[in-house]
């Protein structure tokens, strides 16, 4: 089975305006990320402050993205949640939109053991007839899915994938050496971790920092692949803007970048608050020192 994409996902910030969704940034921000070659977008993710929206935005930005895409690259839909029917209901909702695929992460706060797990995703996956990525945030979810819990899930024909933001090489290298590479793809949830994930036998990134430099990432994965050992060094010049967009809590610094561009205005909803201002300095002036120095 071949991967849903290779290389760079990204997992899109949600625009607003006046604390309304801002679709037309949410289509030129898409158009952007096209135009500068990422692989996926995905849809409604952490990134995208999903537990935030209301089941109407969130079906609605769903359906714009797909449409916006126009089958140009993959868009994969961010519909887990803590309950198996909702996340059954969303899931649907995305198939029938065109959906290439969907993004399950493990249910929060009720949690559940490793048999719960197996059985959330089955029904989920079950219910549809397109690609599920398992999505596996410990630090969010405070729980993981363990590495023979996804080789029995990958069994189902439609798991096709996992996000791995655990941000530990141990677990991957596990996983990596369990699962059938050729019918299961793994791809990053950190940037920092990138290069290193890539060259274990990752299939790509599922990135923050892609909301602004789809382009370079994603080089540096074609680089690599190919061979070019000169792509770590140009990964380790990408690090202070990673960093930058790592000194609070995701999306709270990427969105400083976001509308920085264009893409909406500089706002989160609550619990988030927006980076004091000092902060929000530092990231812009990061990015500008780097968008310089890739000019060189």
């Amino acid at each position: 089975m071949n991967p849903i994409f290779e290389g760079i996902g990204v997992a899109m910030t949600t625009p607003f305006n006046n604390d309304e969704v801002d679709y037309d940034a949410f289509r030129r921000h898409i158009e952007f990320l096209i135009e500068n070659d990422a692989q996926a977008l995905i849809v409604n993710g952490t990134t995208g402050e999903s537990p935030t929206l209301t089941g109407e935005e969130i079906r609605t930005l769903i359906k714009v993205g797909i449409d916006t895409a126009a089958g140009r690259v993959p868009v994969i839909a961010g519909t887990g949640t803590n309950s198996t029917r909702n996340s059954i209901e969303l899931s649907k909702y995305a198939a029938d939109a065109g959906a290439d695929g969907v993004m399950l992460i493990t249910p929060y706060y009720n949690k559940a053991n490793q048999r719960g797990l197996i059985a959330h995703f089955t029904a989920i996956a079950d219910a549809i007839d397109i690609p599920v990525i398992l999505y596996n945030v410990p630090a969010r979810t405070g729980m993981t899915i363990e590495p023979e819990t996804v080789v029995e899930l990958s069994s189902h024909p439609n798991i096709v994938a996992l996000k791995d933001a655990v941000g530990d090489l141990n677990y991957t290298i596990k996983l990596m050496n369990m699962i059938n590479q050729e019918e299961f793809s793994l791809y990053s949830g950190n940037d920092d971790n990138f290069a290193d994930f890539i060259q274990i036998g990752g299939k790509g990134l599922i990135s923050v920092v892609g909301n602004v430099i789809p382009g370079e990432l994603q080089d540096v994965y074609t680089r690599m692949t190919k061979g070019d050992h000169n792509a770590r060094h140009t990964f380790t010049s990408l690090m202070p803007l990673i960093e930058a967009v790592q000194v609070d809590v995701n999306p709270i610094p990427i969105k400083v970048l976001t509308s920085e561009l264009g893409f909406g205005n500089y706002e989160l909803r609550l619990p988030l608050l927006p980076a004091e201002e000092e902060m929000r300095t530092e990231i812009v002036e990061t990015y500008e020192a780097f968008k310089e120095g890739s000019k060189v």
